[in-house]
């Protein structure tokens, strides 16, 4: 077993503990693995393991992992998905707009727009998801719960894309309950969209360090980097 498989089953084990705190179906919670700074070699062992889901802070880097590895989908099942999760300038939303198949850090029309109308029109819609401020971190991208539901009606009119849900990224908070209690407002925020008739199946958020209180707030989502692939090397590429 590579440490990349070990470290798989040993957070999907985690995964499972944190539906079953929380009552909920383990189906009910997806992974992605953040493979950025990790070549192509190591998205292959964490596919080999079942691994299908992959997200990306660096478009550049992203490109060309994935056409890397367009090829070698076709022998081990079912192909990639790709995710950008990072903010984007928007001399690359091209980029993104050509070889990823979800977006889930839109904080802007302007992106959105751009992501519309470069979409290619033989490739299927892009998945959008709205990265939201949920606590205000100055540091920190996503639009101002105040300013989401104009932007999420605005993105679901655009061609081209299909919006899911919301990302949110808070600030690290200690302790399980300070944890859950943020993230407990981007769910409400979900929640108050698909009240409005949006249909959104995706919330993403939860990383290594608090993905159990993310589970337990609603977390359709968990974004994983270090637990799969260990401590990050430096960017191979540069950032967007």
């Amino acid at each position: 077993m590579t440490t990349i498989e070990g470290n798989l089953q040993g957070l999907r084990e985690r995964i499972a503990r944190a539906c079953a705190q929380a009552g909920r179906e383990l189906s009910a919670v997806s992974l992605l693995a953040v493979s950025k700074t990790f070549g192509p070699d190591a998205v292959r062992q964490a596919q080999a393991a079942g691994q299908r889901s992959f997200g990306e802070n660096y478009v550049q880097e992203g490109v060309e992992k994935i056409l890397a590895l367009r090829e070698f989908p076709a022998s081990q099942g079912e192909p990639l998905v790709w995710h950008c999760i990072g903010p984007v300038q928007s001399n690359k939303t091209r980029l993104v707009a050509a070889h990823f198949d979800w977006m889930q850090s839109v904080d802007r029309l302007k992106i959105a727009q751009r992501l519309s109308e470069q979409r290619p029109e033989d490739m299927p819609p892009l998945q959008v998801c709205v990265q939201v401020n949920v606590d205000g971190g100055l540091t920190k991208s996503g639009v101002a719960p105040n300013a989401l539901l104009a932007l999420a009606e605005a993105i679901a009119s655009l061609p081209r894309l299909k919006l899911r849900g919301l990302m949110c990224i808070p600030e690290p908070v200690e302790g399980f309950e300070a944890q859950r209690d943020l993230f407990l407002q981007a769910r409400l925020l979900f929640d108050r969209l698909n009240d409005e008739g949006f249909g959104l199946d995706t919330l993403s958020m939860g990383m290594s360090d608090d993905l159990e209180a993310a589970v337990a707030a609603g977390s359709t989502m968990v974004r994983v980097g270090r637990a799969v692939f260990g401590s990050r090397a430096g960017k191979i590429t540069s950032p967007v």
